[in-house]
């Protein structure tokens, strides 16, 4: 059995559904009196440093518990919740960890997942009025979330600097789904946190995601109860500094909690097509009235996708359902494409050596 301090745990992120989470875990340690819930708000290379409601705690994680996640292709997250075990005395470790409600990760350059954080209610999207605006990258992270079943809040920051703010903004509303609210902001502006303030009562955790420079460590200061190191872009191109370097997890006077990240410096998606098209709804909801069933919206005639969407757009979807396809693909799968280019390849080859001939 585990004694909970709710009113202490709620700021940082306990729900009544994570609670029950955790007293069923707990029912598998009941001789351990010791034991006690904790969330993880830093992960360091050799320890964790793990969040009771009260104060940090320092830990490790149960070398079993490891070896379990990965074989799962699963490792530890900021936002994970788990149990506790041990004293200040005898070392803390952390001997369980909850099943995440959602959870963001994403595909490295080699394939593998990468955890990026877990148990998170609203994913704060940002990108800066200067050279860090991109379309095509905002995206990529709104697929990112949705597919976790995160809501999507997109800040477009530095708007005290921009002169066209306000048409910059019009132009994210009128690309994106109508469900997704966007805000142009001033990141250092008190009125900020009570814009967001929908999102950012006791016992929601969110997190801010971006590229390096787009103003995430200023808003996490804005927000949270804490100092973030911040720093300013580059002259040149206004390419952010990696000023933060890990992910943490911050209490906000609100109640609520918040997971700082580094700019993520690529975004390689882990979903289904079926998630991707919900993320594009607008596009699936066309589908279905081009002239043949299965229009690719390139060239054929009759494509009723192609009439209405934003072409920028159409393109970006039609390359991260290119992407999202070669990641469902097994070794052998991709095998076998790599073994079919080859022969059209060496036949390209023989034909042009035959015409010059």
């Amino acid at each position: 059995m585990i004694n909970f301090d709710f009113a202490s745990l709620r700021l940082i992120g306990l729900s009544p559904a994570i609670a029950n989470q955790l007293h069923a875990l707990a029912a598998n340690f009941t001789e351990d009196t010791t034991l006690q819930a904790a969330r993880i708000s830093e992960i360091h290379r050799e320890s964790l440093v793990l969040h009771n409601g009260h104060i940090s705690l320092q830990a490790r994680a149960l070398p079993r518990l490891l070896h379990d996640l990965a074989a799962d292709e699963l490792s530890l997250a900021v936002g994970d919740w788990g149990l506790l075990s041990g004293t200040a005395d005898t070392n803390y470790q952390l001997i369980a960890r909850m099943p995440a409600l959602t959870h963001l990760a994403r595909r490295d350059n080699e394939g593998r997942l990468q955890a990026l954080a877990s148990n998170i209610d609203t994913a704060l999207l940002v990108m800066g009025l200067d050279n860090d605006f991109n379309l095509r990258r905002l995206e990529r992270y709104l697929a990112l979330v949705q597919a976790a079943g995160v809501t999507p809040v997109v800040l477009l920051t530095k708007a005290d600097m921009h002169a066209h703010a306000a048409a910059r903004e019009a132009e994210v509303v009128q690309r994106l789904s109508a469900s997704v609210p966007v805000f142009a902001i001033n990141g250092l502006s008190t009125s900020t946190a009570e814009l967001l303030s929908p999102w950012m009562s006791a016992g929601q955790t969110l997190i801010l995601l971006g590229s390096s420079g787009a103003g995430k460590s200023t808003l996490t200061n804005t927000l949270a109860s804490s100092r973030q190191a911040t720093g300013s872009v580059r002259a040149g191109d206004n390419r952010g500094h990696h000023t933060t370097t890990a992910r943490t997890l911050h209490q906000c006077p609100s109640g609520a909690c918040i997971i700082d990240t580094p700019g993520l410096r690529s975004l390689q998606l882990n979903l289904d097509e079926g998630a991707l098209s919900a993320s594009f709804a607008d596009i699936d909801a066309l589908t279905g009235l081009c002239q043949f069933r299965d229009c690719s919206h390139q060239s054929e005639p009759g494509c009723a996708v192609r009439a209405a969407i934003d072409e920028d757009r159409l393109k970006n979807y039609q390359k991260l359902l290119r992407e999202t396809r070669r990641n469902q693909q097994s070794p052998l799968d991709k095998i076998a494409v790599r073994s079919k280019w080859k022969v059209l390849m060496r036949s390209v080859k023989e034909r042009d050596k035959l015409k010059r001939s």
